[in-house]
């Protein structure tokens, strides 16, 4: 069993789970998904390539999620990017290389955005920016739009367990960060895995992160066969290929 996560308390008092890895330079930073934690695969394998290496890494989980504490109705993309923010800031020092998964990915760019000094680099997983409003919103009936404003919350069905709360704030909060209908304006090498096969995710939104993105230095590569998951061995070995050449810089 592993050790109890540490925690960094936020200005209200949540407090947000996390585990740092000691080692060099570039710190790996890695951001969960929507309802996902720093327990699942992806996290868990870069936790054990990045110990082999003696890279430094950070793993946490938003307010709402795995560990920490808050109710996960109450979160948004900005709440969330917030959480990664003060985490990097509150316990890693010096360049990083972020390694986002699905809205992780989102939260990725935005937080390598707001830090653009300290981001080396950027690995996209089947990320998802703007999936609030391209996903979601725009996919659902007028009946469902009417629920989710008039109740505030829609309970939405999912192929990886329960239905799952998607509230009001989630949606509107969510507008002010969209990225994909302007230049992203990220210079750093950016790399992005996408799984043609993936369902939640459609694998051209890499092709649209990479047309909007600044710098020249971005790579997308696509897996056939792959799910929005990527989480098999052949997938992770891909994660680790990727990730590796962009934590040569030690320091």
């Amino acid at each position: 069993m592993q050790p109890a996560p540490d925690f960094l308390a936020r200005e209200d008092g949540v407090r947000l789970a996390y585990r740092l890895l000691q080692g060099s330079g570039p710190t790996v930073v890695f951001l969960p998904g929507f309802r996902s934690d720093m327990t699942g695969d992806k996290a868990t394998h870069l936790a054990a390539f990045c110990a082999r290496q003696g890279h430094a890494m950070l793993r946490f989980d938003y307010a709402g999620h795995g560990a920490s504490g808050g109710a996960f109705e109450d979160g948004t993309i900005g709440r969330w990017t917030a959480d990664a923010l003060a985490l990097i800031d509150g316990v890693t020092e010096g360049p990083l290389v972020l390694v986002g998964s699905s809205m992780g990915g989102w939260i990725a760019l935005l937080a390598a955005l707001a830090r653009p000094a300290r981001v080396a680099g950027l690995v996209g997983i089947a990320a998802a920016p703007d999936f609030t409003e391209r996903l979601i919103w725009q996919s659902m009936t007028p009946a469902e739009r009417a629920t989710l404003l008039s109740e505030g919350v829609f309970h939405a069905p999912s192929e990886y367990g329960g239905p799952y709360p998607i509230t009001r704030g989630l949606i509107e909060e969510g507008r002010s960060h969209l990225l994909l209908d302007t230049a992203i304006g990220l210079t750093c090498p950016v790399r992005l895995l996408h799984g043609q096969a993936d369902t939640a995710v459609p694998w051209e939104t890499a092709l649209k992160i990479s047309e909007r993105i600044a710098g020249g230095d971005v790579r997308v590569t696509l897996v056939k066969d792959g799910d929005h998951r990527l989480s098999r061995p052949r997938d992770l070995a891909l994660l680790e290929a990727t990730l590796a050449p962009l934590l040569q810089n030690r320091s």
